[in-house]
């Protein structure tokens, strides 16, 4: 009953959007809205009122948890990784994403534009350069610096940080949110895939405040990112054409962006966030080719090579490195490593919400195999081009070492023939970024404020528009996104129970429909005693699929080979009679 009427509530929901626009917005949400909204009014008002004693406080208790729960951390996203490719290896991996024979609703270039856009975006753009030069010339994890092991240690790091850790953590929390939405028919809300493990507690308060809590690290995670993307737009403009760096030129770029993204987002997924979905990736790949082949192009393809296997030779031992007895080390470790972890956690509701909400009809092996695969193969090509530009600039001039980061990736390309260009390009590709991350994300909020909604209103994703660009604003000017950045590591914490919660309630659901449709690794067929199995003797029609008919024809062989015997035997004591 509860399937069928959640069937017949989509339907309703695709068919008649419309009449529901009249409504007050306080008839369209749920509480959660408002509890949501109130929890995060009440952070950003305290960061405004004492921004001082805000960042000192928050910055401590990131350092406490960072210090103290850092393994954590590193633990549950390995756990995750392991998960994943359980989930891809086992029979579990042949389960869809929806009815049986549904088919995927978007092509899969969009459908993995669209899920890079959200969960990566303007990342890449701001650290691509950055975060090698980084490790490089300025605060190496292990070797000294400018040293060819510290270049190595430079390109390994950023592959891990933006590798398959990360998109494991989008991976799982999408993987459990599709599979409960398309497959159980629930509702896409957080709470919904902890109903295995909690029944019907996930209606109450308790499913009300992991709603809550999912609006609240998504509202931060994005107003974080929108300020960075703001101020790395006004830093392009600055080194390319001497626009002055102010925060009235920051906030004039987060209103254009913002009117942009709205106006986007009332178009819907299928036009607006897929078609600058798409744009925003094409510009990326123009930007990969051109850099590639203006660059140094050989240097390039053997480092891309080379740290590949460094990646893939040290990735045990990366994911479980917390460095102990090495006090610098574990300091960095904190610094980069347990950053992005909690990054990736306090992003991946956002992310995996609206990456399940476009992955209807993919199996869970296809969907698995793309989101780890696929982004972490482009992540890395991207690191290894703008990261070997930006070390091989700073080898010959060090004081792109102390550029800010939000100009590093520019200041590279200008030591390079055809750099403005490649700047323009970057510009408008962190604009595209910048909108499409914002688009997505006030879709994703609407959707959580309505009960998990498939269609939310219009009239809410502009609300939650204007509220996450305001803070970005607010903060950037009141010079709180440190502020800010250190909440997102504290939010992370109890997210990263809960993902853990979410991750095993999913292994536990699927191991039952796949008990309850046979899904088990077992032969089908056996080959009988002293007669194996030869592909160049075998006739291929004799090959029996039944398991149970397989073990019987075993049974009959034997048989037949005991009744041979006993005539030959028979037919010797016939002739010595004879």
């Amino acid at each position: 009953m509860i399937v069928a009427d959640n069937t017949k509530r989509e339907k309703q929901e695709k068919q008649h959007p419309t009449p529901r626009k009249h409504k007050r917005l306080k008839n369209m949400v749920t509480p959660v809205f408002w509890i949501a909204l109130a929890t995060t009014l009440v952070l950003i008002g305290v960061a405004l009122a004492f921004p001082r004693s805000f960042e000192k406080a928050s910055t401590a208790t990131r350092e406490f948890i960072a210090i103290n729960f850092g393994w954590l951390y590193l633990v549950i996203i390995t756990a995750m990784v392991f998960v994943c490719l359980y989930l891809i290896l086992t029979p579990l991996g042949k389960i869809r994403l929806g009815d049986p024979g549904t088919k995927p609703e978007h092509s899969t270039f969009s459908w993995l534009a669209m899920l890079f856009a959200a969960g990566m975006g303007i990342g890449l753009v701001f650290y691509g350069a950055a975060e090698p030069l980084s490790h490089f010339a300025v605060s190496a994890p292990e070797a000294k610096l400018y040293s060819r092991q510290a270049l190595r240690d430079a390109l390994r790091y950023s592959f891990f940080h933006y590798g398959i850790h990360a998109w494991a953590v989008y991976a799982i929390v999408a993987l459990a949110l599709a599979y409960f939405q398309f497959r159980k028919k629930e509702r896409t809300l957080l709470s919904a895939t902890l109903k295995p493990l909690f029944g019907e507690k996930m209606e109450g308060i308790s499913g009300k405040i992991v709603d809550a809590l999912t609006i609240v690290a998504t509202v931060i995670g994005v107003a974080t990112t929108l300020g960075f993307g703001a101020a790395q737009i006004n830093g392009g403009f600055h080194y390319l054409f001497g626009v002055p760096v102010t925060r009235f030129i920051q906030l004039g770029i987060i209103i254009v962006a913002t009117i942009i993204f709205l106006i986007d987002a009332a178009s819907g997924i299928d036009k607006g966030v897929k078609v600058l979905s798409n744009t925003a990736i094409v510009f990326s790949l123009v930007l990969l080719v051109l850099a590639l082949f203006l660059g140094p192009t050989v240097r390039i393809f053997n480092m891309f090579i080379s740290t590949t296997g460094d990646y893939l030779n040290n990735f045990i031992s990366m994911s479980f490195q917390s460095a102990p007895y090495a006090p610098s080390e574990q300091a960095w470790i904190r610094k980069w490593t347990i950053l992005y972890w909690a990054w990736w956690i306090s992003w991946s509701p956002f992310v995996g919400v609206f990456i399940a909400r476009i992955s209807k009809g993919r199996t869970v092996r296809e969907f698995l195999t793309y989101v780890l695969v696929i982004p972490t193969v482009f992540s890395c090509i991207w690191f290894t081009i703008f990261g070997v530009m930006s070390t091989d600039s700073v080898a010959a001039d060090h004081s792109l070492a102390r550029m800010p980061i939000e100009t590093a990736l520019f200041g590279t390309f200008s030591h390079y023939k055809g750099g403005m260009l490649l700047s323009i390009i970057a510009i408008a590709l962190v604009l595209l970024f910048f909108v499409t991350s914002a688009d997505s994300a006030t879709y994703v909020l609407a959707m959580e404020s309505e009960n998990g909604t498939l269609q939310p209103h219009t009239r809410v994703m502009m609300v939650w528009g204007v509220i996450v660009a305001s803070i970005a604003a607010v903060l950037l000017f009141a010079g709180g996104l440190n502020a800010l950045q250190n909440a997102l590591i504290i939010v992370a914490l109890p997210f990263a129970v809960i993902l853990s919660l979410v991750t095993f309630s999913l292994v536990k659901e699927l191991r039952y429909e796949g008990a309850q449709m046979g899904l088990e690794i077992k032969p089908e067929t056996y080959p009988a005693k002293g007669e194996p199995f030869r592909s160049y003797e075998d006739d291929p029609a004799q090959v029996q699929d039944d398991p149970a008919q397989g073990e019987g024809d075993a049974q009959q062989a034997q048989g037949n080979s005991s009744r041979v015997q006993g005539d030959a035997q028979q037919a010797q004591s016939n002739s010595m009679q004879a």
